[in-house]
């Protein structure tokens, strides 16, 4: 079972989300917070899987209880349920380690795809804000083009393979099935990228893929 903690000010959507996550059958919540700091709280306490944190809430906003989830449970992915798509809050979300980014006003199977991503290690960010992230943020961040094709230079042609499929959304077991390696090698590789590349997270490592052209398109 993949073990979350729900975070958000309203508890008519608290139960809208729950309602949604145990369809999945594989999701459960097992802890609810109403504000920032309590999420945090039982965060540490329960140690979830997952982390889904509403951005605007009383006390310490979702933003900054992510990043200290992050800091203080590092076992536990953080993503983002939100109404808002700007790119401000996108990128400080991520730059705060977050790696998922779901819309409240999204598909369901969406918001269970999301946590089934981030619970393996994958990054996702919902459709609508994905290219927010990689024209305002990614520009801004991580460069375009040639400047991300000098930095994945530095890769060998087995870690380019790698981020590109790191790009494409896949999940370090998915990557393992895809290369005929085992999962040990992908996580890896996954994190000689990450440190080669200086970045904090498998969604900024996915801004330099789709940047660089590394990114395989969808079989």
């Amino acid at each position: 079972m993949i073990r979350v903690l729900l975070a958000d000010d309203e508890a008519m959507i608290r139960a809208g989300v729950r309602a949604i996550l145990a369809a999945g059958q594989d999701i459960e919540v097992v802890a609810e917070a109403a504000e920032g700091r309590e999420a945090v709280s039982l965060a540490q306490a329960h140690r979830p899987d997952v982390a889904l944190l509403d951005i605007r809430m009383p006390r310490l906003d979702g933003l900054a209880a992510g990043e200290e989830i992050v800091r203080t449970v590092p076992g536990t992915a953080v993503a983002m349920l939100t109404t808002f798509s700007e790119d401000a809050y996108v990128a400080r979300a991520l730059s705060g380690g977050a790696t998922g980014f779901l819309l409240k006003s999204g598909d369901p199977h969406e918001l269970i795809a999301g946590v089934r991503a981030v619970a393996d290690g994958a990054a996702f960010l919902s459709p609508k804000v994905a290219r927010h992230v990689i024209d305002g943020y990614g520009a801004r961040r991580v460069g375009r083009g040639a400047t991300a094709r000098t930095r994945v230079g530095a890769l060998t042609p087995r870690e380019r393979e790698v981020l590109g499929l790191v790009g494409a959304g896949l999940s370090n077991p998915e990557i393992a099935a895809r290369l005929h390696l085992v999962e040990g090698t992908v996580k890896a590789h996954v994190s000689a990228v990450l440190d080669r590349l200086e970045v904090k997270n498998r969604v900024q490592a996915a801004i330099v893929a789709y940047e660089a052209g590394l990114v395989p398109d969808a079989d």
